[in-house]
């Protein structure tokens, strides 16, 4: 399966890595989720802020669509987001830095367990995905806003 190029990358350091040095570079994108909040000044196309029930805790996803059609994503977690939710949100934003909308809506997940391993997934699969499915949610409203937008000047 090809995923962007960002992604890429990212899936072939995890691929290989036995189960415990896994958890363990988990910890360390987890502890880099700061780089990934908004910046002061940083305007958005959508902002998506709310707490679902999957979720330890408020989560917001950001997004921005620049002139080439490009996604740049940024993140919030509130105090009690899990590592492993934490860990996924540092990943995708940075794996999917630059990456159209659509490209994004139409990633397949099974990049997931490769990097998580799959007892992670067994055990926690809400939190895997849920980082993911929030991004896919966010392209979506934008894609259709887009669209909706474009035939009303036609």
């Amino acid at each position: 399966m090809e995923y962007p190029e960002k992604l890429q990358e990212i899936v072939q350091l995890f691929e290989h890595l036995p189960d415990e040095e896994k958890r363990e570079s988990l910890v360390s994108y987890s502890l880099t989720t700061k780089n990934f909040e908004p910046k002061d000044g940083e305007k958005f196309d959508l902002e998506d802020v709310r707490k679902d029930e999957e979720c330890a805790d408020t989560v917001g996803v950001f997004l921005q669509v620049d002139g080439k059609g490009r996604s740049h994503f940024r993140m919030t977690l509130g105090p009690q987001v899990q590592t492993l939710t934490k860990a996924m949100a540092a990943i995708l934003c940075k794996g999917l830095e630059g990456v159209t909308p659509n490209a994004v809506m139409e990633l397949a997940s099974d990049f997931v367990p490769k990097i998580v391993g799959a007892q992670l997934v067994r055990v926690r699969s809400q939190t895997t995905y849920y980082i993911l499915s929030r991004m896919k949610g966010i392209c979506k409203v934008w894609s259709d806003r887009k669209r909706a937008s474009s035939t009303s000047s036609s």
